[in-house]
């Protein structure tokens, strides 16, 4: 590694976030380089500190999304906690939102008027249903919106619809917002222009649904529920070994002839009439399965997992969180590194994106308000006048903090 800038050196960017789509967005461009002062309700702060106490008290959301930033502790329903934000704002490069339609209008940080204020901003925000529609004011938690786009219909087993057990409307959101994001500072370069960018968790959920409902519109079929399977490919599935199970996914026929001779020893199962390809897999999908089946059963599962990477056909194992913590991809890669949090180091994974000429920065985890002074002393504001807005409780640091205060509404 070499000391290279960061991709986003330089770059400030302001949040007014709560719970995961926005936080996970602002806190991949953190990882970038940039430089991101989340703004943060007095006494409580961003409502995912306090999901659980799993990470040596704090919240495990709140740890994994809000590394590399600082907290700036403010009172929004006073007209200075407003202007203090407003004055950040106009410093910054970029501003990210999740607050409940119509709620950053109110503050005078709604889109238009920042703009027109600072034409080279670029303002991101982040709703559950989109700026318009019958949905725009209803309330937009994940699971609500997996079940509205369809995801919840396809995910599950034949029995058991459900949602997905990670939050994908929110990292969907969070991940388009951080990738248009890149792209507006990009077309700045060339124009100097900002942009105001929305991104719905609605939108970004019904985008992966892509195959789902094309199948629909052009076939009038509902894709079914398969559990470990898949509608359109076969096999696809978890299989019994002498000793547990395996996942083996063919997607092509030469798969198929790779498994059954190369692995199975079964050459004259390769032109089966029934198997031969994968429409007639799919077909015969119960037979198929339990041709499968009746191979793998004969080999223990390290055995069976060898003979399928040696023959080039993809396969996993199912684990659990024990199993990614100890698994040896990730120690053989050097992906683990520490990061402080108020509560001490912490383990955690590198960031996904990795640059061969410099490592991402995986900054600490902010106590609520923790740079509230110092930020605040940038702006201009003497220690006098900083002691006094603590004081009156417009703005907060870790060891000012007066009761909770109501939240800001969000999507």
């Amino acid at each position: 590694m070499t000391a290279d800038p960061l991709p986003l050196d330089g770059v400030t960017v302001v949040a007014l976030e709560q719970a995961v789509a926005a936080p996970l967005a602002t806190r991949h461009l953190a990882d970038l380089g940039a430089r991101v002062i989340k703004i943060e309700r007095i006494g409580e702060g961003d409502f995912a500190r306090h999901y659980d106490r799993a990470v040596r008290g704090l919240a495990s959301h709140f740890v994994w999304l809000n590394r590399g930033k600082e907290s700036v502790a403010l009172d929004l329903k006073s007209p200075a906690g407003v202007d203090l934000a407003r004055r950040l704002v106009a410093r910054a490069d970029v501003f990210v939102q999740n607050a409940a339609p119509g709620a950053v209008e109110r503050l005078g940080l709604g889109a238009a008027d920042l703009l027109a204020r600072h034409p080279r901003l670029v303002v991101a925000g982040i709703t559950g249903y989109g700026t318009g529609g019958p949905l725009r004011d209803r309330k937009a938690y994940d699971m609500l919106v997996q079940a509205e786009a369809g995801m919840i219909s396809v995910t599950g087993t034949p029995e058991t619809a459900t949602k997905t057990g990670v939050p994908s409307a929110d990292i969907a959101a969070g991940l388009y917002t951080s990738q248009a994001v890149l792209a507006a500072l990009f077309r700045r370069e060339r124009t100097g222009r900002g942009a105001a960018v929305d991104v719905s968790m609605f939108d970004a959920t019904v985008e992966w649904l892509g195959h789902q409902m094309y199948v629909w519109l052009y076939s009038g079929q509902q894709v079914p529920r398969m559990g470990l399977s898949h509608a359109a490919i076969a096999p696809y599935n978890a299989y019994p070994t002498a000793d547990g199970q395996t996942l083996i996914g063919v997607q092509n026929d030469r798969g198929w002839r790779a498994l059954v001779c190369d692995v199975f020893d079964r050459p004259d199962l390769a032109d089966h009439p029934h198997l031969a390809s994968n429409v007639l897999r799919v077909a015969h999908r119960e037979e198929c399965d339990r041709v499968v089946s009746d191979e793998t059963r004969r080999f223990r599962t390290a055995e069976l997992d060898a003979r399928l990477a040696a023959a080039g056909v993809p396969a996993a194992q199912v684990n659990d969180m024990a199993g990614l913590v100890a698994h040896p991809q990730l120690a053989a890669r050097d992906r683990w590194r520490r990061v402080d949090t108020p509560a001490g180091l912490v383990e955690a994974v590198l960031p996904p994106m990795s640059f061969r000429d410099v490592e991402l920065p995986m900054g600490p985890v902010p106590e609520l308000g923790a740079h509230t002074k110092a930020v605040l002393a940038e702006l201009g504001v003497d220690e006098a006048d900083i002691d006094r807005l603590i004081a009156e409780g417009v703005a907060g640091c870790p060891r000012d903090v007066p009761v909770s205060q109501p939240e800001l509404p969000i999507a």
